[in-house]
């Protein structure tokens, strides 16, 4: 199989591709990367120079480029987004940009290109909103809280929308907070050790209670693979792994984890629209593609603790003045 894969620079893309390769010794892997905030090529260092991997600079707004490529594949992976709160809220549109009209340019470079071609656009359980009791199912209405979890569902409806009429082979993922290797240090997790680490204060949005559930990405790529392979078309699949944890249970777990003590956890005015609690019910894709996570919290933080100590060539240029003295709440570090 040769895989376009957009957006797979960043996070849970270049996990997604690692994974790929060391799995699947005849598939190859396009990646489509435009290198914005957030992509990292370092993320994929290691594999660069594997004859089965190809990376193009460019962006999924590029009608022309997109189709090029998409002529040449038997499958796209769209990680592609702009995915941080904080920013959508200070700048919605970029996020219209790439999670609307970027996903509009896969759908109809698809349908004009290679319509037999298989997508997974990889979305999130932002989608639904919160919900104090109970968990979402793929029935369940969107409801989004943010600029950014606004143009992640209309991502989605066009997704559907282009799925039903035009009959493309599309399914979508909604998956819960990531974690793991090559996280952008701005997210909570990466943010949290790496602060730790330079006995900088951990700050902690209101007060610390909302709730998140969290699944270790290699357990992601898993399921999103279980979906590129075995899902049916026009069908979303939830991805979680059933570990919830108050943002401030995870901080004093990594604190405790580190060794450090808890006076650097400092509590700050929370942001606007803020949610609760996310919970997704994913027996769906544990019933019918046989999925199911691998790691505990419990085991995924400590793997992840550990691989931030020991790499910190990878993050340390990140490191900049704007993010060790960030702004208010809209671009809060």
């Amino acid at each position: 199989m040769r895989l376009l894969v957009t957006g797979g620079a960043g996070f849970i893309g270049s996990n997604f591709i690692r994974y790929i390769l060391e799995k699947h010794p005849d598939w190859e892997v396009i990646n489509l990367d435009k290198l914005g905030y957030g992509s990292n090529l370092a993320n994929l260092k290691d594999i660069e120079d594997d004859e089965r991997y190809t990376f193009v600079k460019g962006n999924i707004n590029d009608f022309e480029l997109v189709s090029k490529l998409i002529k040449e594949v038997d499958a796209v992976i769209n990680f592609a987004a702009e995915s941080h709160v904080d920013r959508s809220i200070s700048n919605p549109h970029a996020f219209i940009e790439s999670n609307v009209l970027g996903v509009y340019t896969v759908l109809e470079a698809i349908r004009k290109v290679n319509p037999e071609v298989r997508l997974v656009h990889v979305s999130t359980d932002e989608v639904y909103g919160d919900i104090e009791e109970g968990s979402f199912t793929e029935e369940d209405r969107l409801m989004p809280s943010s600029p950014y979890s606004a143009s992640k569902a209309a991502g989605d409806m066009l997704v559907l929308g282009h799925a039903r009429t035009y009959n493309l082979n599309a399914s979508i993922t909604r998956c819960t907070n990531n974690y793991g290797p090559y996280q952008f240090p701005e997210k909570l997790i990466p943010k949290t050790i790496i602060r730790a680490n330079m006995g900088l204060k951990i700050p902690i949005y209101g007060t610390g209670q909302n709730v998140r559930d969290w699944l270790y990405v290699e357990d992601h790529v898993r399921a999103i693979e279980a979906v590129l392979e075995k899902g049916e078309r026009r069908e979303v699949y939830n991805i979680s792994a059933g570990d919830e944890k108050t943002n401030l249970e995870v901080v004093k777990t990594i604190l405790r984890l580190m060794d450090k003590d808890e006076e650097l956890i400092e509590f700050v005015e929370d942001r606007p629209g803020h949610d609760l609690r996310y919970s997704l019910n994913s027996w769906k894709i544990t019933r019918d593609l046989k999925w199911r996570p691998k790691h505990s919290f419990d085991e995924g933080i400590k793997k992840t603790v550990e691989w931030y100590l020991n790499n910190g060539w990878w993050w340390k240029p990140l490191i900049d003045e704007k993010v060790l003295h960030p702004t208010p709440w809209k671009l809060r570090w």
